[in-house]
Parts: structure tokens; C-alpha cells; sequence
């Protein structure tokens, strides 16, 4: 059944997100012989079109104004592309953008809006979006009565698309007024992959007992290699000051989705899971045989971090 679909881009230094790119892919297939449709908004947009596989028209403005991100601009501006596109779905990555804009779209156009997707498929013509619940334990499936569907999509739930991008541009309207206003910002230097980005995950929690002890982490991220591996850490250890809150795998941290995932010394509360759910393969290393990660975990270690990873790390070295 072919159908239009809109994916609403972000740019970082003027490229499309890797998730831009990867729900591009996933329209594609998606469509079905229907059009896709990709928004792209602030400096450089109109240029950065060109790596959208997958799009066959950009609906773009270049204006600087929207390099930073206030939610009632990009509202007017995406509603324009919806409606120049008739667009039956609306992809949105699940960052920081999309926690504003899909339900705030969804109530302007009064239609539904799925959260926090690991997956989007075309079922007899049908779309259903899959997201996890109960922290990772059930996955839930959601259909949609009503047009355009939304769904805000996790990181890494499609492949990108390849061959050329879009042959049509469409010009979005100017940013206009705002009621909200950024008056500053505080910059967190970080080294390497973002943890959204990374294949692999090395993840720490308050069972490694000091701040020091994030250094055996960063050392086995780098031997598996800082092209694709990151360091996370669970909430409890950044409220005790030893991970920087930039890295907080959680509910009310980052939601990633590596093909590998390394739970060392924590624990598998709800919170932390639900971060880390939409693993491929999810390593556990902990000491107390009775934690709750050996439940998720499809290898697990039962161990003192302080001997499993040096071993570790030796064996990666060979």
C-alpha cells in the first residue's frame, strides 16, 4: 500500500543526524511506492539535503534561527512540510526535538502520536509501531485510527538508505515569534562517539565503588576502539558525581540501542533498563549472582569487575 511519509531532520554542523538518516531508510521501505519527504531546518539545510537517501523531495530553510531549537518554530515550520507533503506518517527521532514536537503535533492535528519506537512495520497495510514498556520487560504494539500517525523513533531501529537524495526542494516559512527563549548555554566537552551513535556500549554503575573506576571502562572502550565503542553509566552513578550526566544510560538519561552492551557492576533496576532494553546483545558483569541484569543479560559473568575486565581487556589486546 503506498503511502507519503515526512521525516523531520536535525542537522549537527550542518550534516543530517545519523538518525535522520536511518529513519530516511526505513520510510523508504516504509513507503511503499509512496513519496518521502525529509524537513531540514537551520544553516546549511538546503546543501545537507543532498546526503538524504531515501528522500525524494527536502522541505528546507537555511535561516540560522533555527540552529537553535524552540519548539513552536519548528512546529509551524514542520506543519508546513505536513501540509505540502499530505504526509499519512510522521517519523521523528526520539531526542530532544522529537519529545516536543510529536505530541505537540500530534494534538494540533488531533491524531496519535507512538513514542519511543524501536521498530516500524507495514503489517497487511497496516502501520504498528513497537516501543518497550514496563522497562524493557513486554514490548507493546500500537496501531493508529486516525491520520497522519506519528511515532518518534530510538536511534539505530533502521538501516540508512543509500543511492541519491532528494531531486526536489521545497522552500519552509521563516522562523517566527517564540514565546521561549534560550538565554545561554553551558558546554559539556565530551571525547569520541556520542552514546546514541556507538555500536558498543560500556556501561558502569554504583557497584564499581569510586569515581577512579570508570578509568578500566574508558580503557576497554578504547581497545574495542573510540570509533565505536562509549562509555555510559547507570543514574546512580552520575548523582554521586563520578560519570558525567552527559553519558547517563535511564528513563531520564539516554536511550540507546548498541549492538553490544556491556552492564558492568549494575544492578538491572527498571530505570536503567529502560535505557538499554533495545540492545542486540547485553553483557552483564556483577558480582552478586542474584542481580537483577542476569535477568536481561544474554551472557552474563558472575565476578568482581576489578579481575573479569583486565582479563578482559587482555584477551581484546591478542
Amino acid at each position: 500500500m503506498a503511502r507519503n511519509i515526512l521525516v523531520v531532520g536535525e542537522l549537527v554542523g550542518g550534516q543530517p543526524t545519523s538518525t535522520t538518516l536511518e529513519m530516511l531508510g526505513g520510510a523508504a521501505a516504509l513507503a511503499e511506492g509512496g513519496t518521502v519527504g525529509v524537513t531540514l531546518l537551520g544553516a546549511g539545510a538546503a546543501a545537507a539535503a543532498a546526503a538524504c537517501a531515501g528522500a525524494s523531495t527536502a522541505y528546507a530553510n537555511d535561516d540560522a534561527a533555527y540552529d537553535t531549537f524552540l519548539g513552536e518554530q519548528w512546529l509551524e515550520a514542520v506543519g508546513a512540510a505536513l501540509d505540502a507533503s499530505n504526509a499519512e506518517l510522521v517519523l521523528i527521532a526520539q531526542s530532544t526535538a522529537g519529545r516536543e514536537i510529536g505530541p505537540r503535533l500530534a494534538h494540533r492535528r488531533n491524531t496519535a502520536v507512538a513514542m519511543d519506537c524501536t521498530s516500524i512495520v507495514s503489517d497487511g497495510g497496516t502501520i504498528k509501531a513497537n516501543r518497550p514498556a514496563y522497562g524493557g520487560n513486554a514490548v507493546a504494539t500500537y496501531s493508529f485510527a486516525t491520520s497522519p500517525a506519528i511515532a518518534t523513533v530510538r536511534a539505530k531501529s533502521f538501516e540508512v538508505a543509500s543511492g541519491a537524495g532528494p531531486s526536489n526542494t521545497v522552500a519552509l516559512p521563516a522562523p517566527g515569534a517564540s514565546r521561549v527563549s534560550v538565554t545561554g548555554r553551558e558546554k559539556v566537552v565530551a571525547e569520541g562517539l556520542q552514546l546514541q551513535d556507538a555500536s558498543i556500549v560500556v556501561a558502569g554503575g554504583r557497584g564499581l565503588g569510586a569515581s577512579e573506576s570508570f578509568r578500566v571502562l574508558e580503557e576497554m572502550a578504547t581497545t574495542l576502539g573510540r570509533d565505536k565503542a562509549a562509555v555510559g553509566a547507570s543514574r546512580a552513578a552520575v548523582d554521586l558525581g563520578w560519570y558525567p550526566p552527559s553519558q547517563q544510560v535511564g528513563l531520564t538519561g539516554k536511550v540507546v540501542t548498541p549492538d553490544l552492551y556491556f552492564a558492568i557492576a549494575i544492578s538491572g533496576a527498571s530505570q536503567h533498563m529502560a535505557g538499554c532494553s533495545g540492545s542486540k546483545v547485553l553483557v552483564a558483569i556483577n558480582r552478586d549472582a542474584e542481580a537483577n541484569i542476569f535477568g536481561f543479560a544474554k551472557y552474563g559473568i558472575v565476578g568482581d569487575y576489578k579481575t573479569v575486565i583486565p582479563a578482559v581487556i587482555a584477551e581484546l589486546k591478542k
